[in-house]
Parts: structure tokens; sequence; C-alpha cells
């Protein structure tokens, strides 16, 4: 129980990695929040946790809504100790030119700016509370960039910086902030990301990964829970790869 007495917020928790962060979490003893523009499917996974769990409706690209989602959160349990910004979005695997400029606002409001929301909105309730874990899911995109996607490897690559930043500054805080590298994995983003799905494509991707296969939500769960728990807690600013070598 390496989360036991621990809240956690997981943005994008209807589906894919946030998905499997909240349900593995739980497992490890976390209260969860697993917040999403996806009502039905953060009711779903919320539904398949049981009382541990709060489902919560946001976009995190707004601010009024991140506020909402801390709130009902320290309403529920209290305390915010572990803040997963794992909500994601990307452009089709194309031409970097042939990205229209509504595309590429919205890859910076939810893969950027949602980290700013986040941290006005938790950083003082960790501040207060002594200390806590900042994780974000960047990628392998913002470390070694595929081309077609330049402007979703550009806003994991600020997502990095951005870690590492808040890392030094929060430090003295007590609040350790680090972040995920995975590599391509089985979500619903896969097809975007490889521009089309087909057996391929697939391996394709496949043959630039030395351990032979793409990322699971299990795979990106056990990482974070591993991040969030205290035994990481002598760990802050770390890009962490969790791409089975891709990144070599």
């Amino acid at each position: 129980m390496r989360l036991k007495d621990k809240v956690a917020v997981i943005t994008g928790g209807a589906s894919g990695f946030g998905e499997g962060m909240a349900k593995r979490f739980a497992e490890e003893g976390a209260k969860v929040v697993v917040a999403d523009l996806n009502a039905k499917g953060a009711e779903r996974v919320a539904g398949e946790i049981g009382d541990a769990a709060l489902p919560v409706t946001a976009d995190v690209s707004i601010k009024a809504d991140i506020e909402a989602m801390v709130a009902a959160t320290i309403e529920r349990f209290g305390r915010i100790d572990v803040m997963v910004n794992n909500a994601g979005f990307t452009h089709r695997n194309q031409d970097m030119l042939t990205v229209d400029e509504p595309t590429f606002d919205l890859i910076g409001a939810v893969n950027m700016k949602a980290i700013y929301l986040t941290a006005l909105a938790v950083v003082p309730i960790m501040r207060e509370q002594g200390g806590g874990s900042i994780i974000t899911t960047a990628s392998t995109a913002g470390l070694r960039p595929r081309p077609g996607l330049t402007w979703y490897n550009a806003s994991k690559g600020w997502a990095i910086t951005a870690t590492k930043s808040m890392a030094v500054e929060l430090a003295p805080q007590k609040i350790r902030v680090n972040c995920l590298c995975p590599v391509a994995g089985e979500t619903g983003m896969l097809a975007q990301f490889m521009g089309e799905d087909t057996p391929e494509r697939r391996a394709q991707f496949r043959a630039s990964i030395p351990l032979g296969r793409l990322s699971t939500p299990l795979d990106i769960a056990n990482a974070a829970l591993w991040l969030a728990s205290d035994e990481a807690e002598f760990i802050t600013g770390v890009a962490l790869e969790v791409d089975g070598g891709r990144c070599i």
C-alpha cells in the first residue's frame, strides 16, 4: 500500500495512461480524483474503482474548471498529495506546415497551459500541507522527436523544461516535480501519432523500440506510482524515460 492515505488528482483519467494510473494508485491505497473532459468516461473509471474515487468533469485548459476540480477534491478528501498532469492532445502525424492554428492553440492549452493552471491551484495547498508530488505525462517526443509531430514534440519539450524549473523552485517547500516520458503506447491517441493505424505502421514504430513493443497504461502507471510514493522522496526534476530503450 505505497500510497496509503494519499490523495491523487489525475487529469485525463477517463482512458489510456490516466485510467491505468487511477486504478493502479487506488490498488496501492490512494484516494483518487478521476478528472476528464469526458464525464461518462470519468464516471465509469471511478465507478470501477469504488468509494475511493471521485469523478470530476474538467477542461484542463480552463482556469475555472481547474479551480472547481481542486475544490471538489478538498471537499471530498481534505487534501491533495499528488497532482498528475496527464491530459494531453496532439495533431495527426503530418507536415508541420499543414497543422492549422486552432489545433496548434489547443495543443498549447492542454499540454502546456494546463500545467501552469494546476500549479496555481495546487501548489499553495501543498505548501500549506508541507509538501507533495507533481507528475506530468510528457513524452519521448520531447527528447527524441519523430518527424511529422513537430508542434506536439515542442509542447512536450516545454513540459520537460517546466518540470525541471518547477522542481528547483519548489524544492524548499518539499514539493517534488517530475515527469514521465512514455514512448508511443496502446491508447486512443496512437493513430494520431502514427498518422494511420495499420499493421505496417505499428511495425515501423515497434522497430524503433529496442525492447520491441509499444508502451501500455500499466507500464506508465507503475512508473508514476513509484514517483508518487515515498520511495522516491529524494527524486525531483527527473524526466523518466518509460520507453523500452527508445531514447538510447
